[in-house]
């Protein structure tokens, strides 16, 4: 990981090292932050010549040697100071940063959505969610509709707020980046999908597009989690949110097993932004407020939960496990608290 004087390099200086690392069959990938940009050294990084060579140019603060499989999203990398920003809110600092939204945009009722969201926004969350397109384990489930796309984004003409929407495949995330969607969700089917994360990370690079990873719900070790995001961040693009959402198999009465004790876990490891989902994590409305508390309690930056103005009228998973905006706005005010005083990695 090389780290410039300056803010970045420039194009000239940037030959330079690019000259030195293809003396020893190594690349150069320039990560471009909010402020600031970081390089990345692709290749073998053993050797100890390229780095003093490189670390001895007058425009060069250091050279550090990242031995973990993910080099960016380690902590100890030139990213580790990174921070994700959504409109004015920087995640994960002074408060958690708070998405909200139904499951499923009905497109067959769009007013339901619309209150929604101008309610949540009273509430006071950060972002709106909301399903456009569904993947689904059941192929004659609802799988989600175009027409959907239209709500969310008339929501956000509303509300001033950033949306988050889920992508599945290259077409869909053609369709949301030329509609600017602000938060790109990995679902958890996707988690592992290196080819759609590649995809993403490459066409986010240099945009305003966040990306919201999910955790898979078979994902094994933590560092495979970390690892998946690296895929976004090496193309480009560092504005990346992981989001434990669950695993299986699942506890008896959840609809999966809790992890958001993975957090702490998470944070010694990497500088991204931990946003857990509560939602899917239990499944059920009744849980979500104290699977909220505790993810806080962990360490997590924000929290990604469902929520609608009438459960009930809901569709996909929204009548068993959305809360209300009233309940939203009791869940923000004490985890508002609660982060105050929460435990955090040092």
């Amino acid at each position: 990981m090389i780290i410039p004087k300056g803010n970045r390099l420039s194009q000239d200086e940037l030959k330079e090292v690019e000259r030195v690392a293809a003396d020893f069959d190594c690349s150069i990938l320039e990560i471009h932050g909010r402020n600031r940009c970081v390089y990345a050294i692709l290749g073998d990084e053993t050797h100890a010549v390229m780095f003093k060579r490189i670390a001895g140019l007058t425009f060069i603060r250091k050279v550090e040697m990242i031995e973990s499989s993910y080099k960016l999203m380690d902590r100890r990398s030139g990213l580790a100071d990174h921070i994700v920003r959504m409109g004015n809110t920087e995640v994960g600092i002074d408060m958690p940063f708070i998405i909200g939204g139904p499951c499923t945009i009905d497109p067959a009722n769009p007013s339901l959505y619309l209150e929604t969201a101008h309610a949540l926004k009273e509430a006071g969350v950060h972002a709106l969610r909301g399903g456009v397109w569904k993947p689904r384990t059941n192929p004659y489930s609802y799988q989600g509709d175009d027409n959907a796309l239209s709500i969310i984004l008339q929501a956000r003409e509303e509300t001033g707020l950033p949306i988050d929407v889920e992508v599945m495949d290259a077409e869909q995330l053609k369709i949301a980046l030329e509609a600017k969607v602000d938060i790109l969700q990995v679902g958890t089917r996707n988690a592992l999908n290196y080819s759609l994360l590649k995809l993403i990370g490459r066409e986010t690079a240099q945009m305003n597009s966040a990306v919201l990873l999910k955790r898979g719900r078979h994902m094994a070790a933590p560092d495979e989690f970390i690892a998946a995001a690296e895929y976004i961040v090496a193309e480009g693009n560092p504005d990346v949110m992981l989001c434990p959402r669950g695993t299986t198999p699942a506890l008896d009465g959840y609809r999966n097993h809790p992890d958001e004790s993975v957090t702490p876990l998470l944070k010694s490891r990497t500088w991204a932004p931990i946003v857990v989902d509560p939602s899917h994590s239990v499944g059920h409305s009744d849980y979500v407020f104290a699977c909220s508390l505790a993810a806080i309690a962990y360490g997590a930056d924000g929290l990604c939960i469902e929520s609608h103005i009438d459960p009930q009228r809901g569709i996909g998973d929204d009548p068993k496990q959305a809360i209300t905006p009233d309940k939203m706005k009791e869940l923000i005010e004490a985890c508002r608290h609660a982060f105050t005083t929460r435990y955090r990695v040092e």
